[in-house]
């Protein structure tokens, strides 16, 4: 039986353009998450500011239809559910009456946690002499993933002291993720992490 070679182009072709089109469709689809996160955070970090509270990071999740709003808060002394309460209701009311997130959302308010993701040089600054886990978006001399103490930051470098390799420096764009962990010796000891 003689191939079609004409057929098998056609449908290289339309999966070719299929491909473009649902590249095209999810880049549409986070461009506009990114500008919804850009407007909720704004609006956000002035209901912090009115309740006293530190803004840490804003996440929208889900689909269009059936959305999760995830908003983390922190104080020096930490969040209480009264702080949590206190902080959704106010920015229930103006995320309803600006209309801003598409179709039903769920809102969630929380404190980021003892092992709190990093996502700022400004968190990295703050938690100097603290021990965190950094994964990177590239291999830097055969390592993805370091755990260690942040040292310092230099502009958008931060110096990290690495259990393996020892201190390194590495530029703020490079991280992919990263949360402080918990020192099991200095919990035991019942000290503070050494700031150097």
């Amino acid at each position: 039986m003689p191939r079609c070679v004409n057929c098998e182009r056609i449908k290289w072709v339309d999966s070719a353009h299929f491909l473009f089109f649902w590249q095209t469709f999810f880049g549409l689809i986070e461009a506009n998450v990114e500008s919804l996160v850009e407007e909720i955070t704004t609006l956000a970090y002035g209901v912090a500011k009115d309740r006293q509270v530190e803004l840490v990071h804003v996440e929208v999740l889900g689909s269009k239809r059936d959305s999760v709003v995830r908003i983390f808060i922190d104080k020096p002394e930490g969040v209480t559910l009264d702080d949590c309460t206190s902080f959704s209701h106010a920015i229930e009311a103006v995320l309803d009456a600006r209309d801003i997130v598409p179709g039903t959302y769920t809102l969630e308010i929380s404190s980021p946690g003892i092992e709190r993701q990093l996502y700022s040089v400004a968190d990295f600054d703050r938690f100097r002499g603290e021990l965190a886990k950094l994964s990177l978006t590239c291999e830097l001399d055969g390592q993805r993933n370091f755990v260690g103490h942040i040292r310092g930051v230099e502009g958008t470098v931060i110096e990290f002291d690495d259990r393996a390799k020892g201190l390194v420096k590495i530029d703020h764009s490079q991280i992919k993720k990263a949360n402080l962990k918990i020192d099991l010796g200095k919990e035991l000891k019942g000290g503070k992490a050494r700031k150097k």
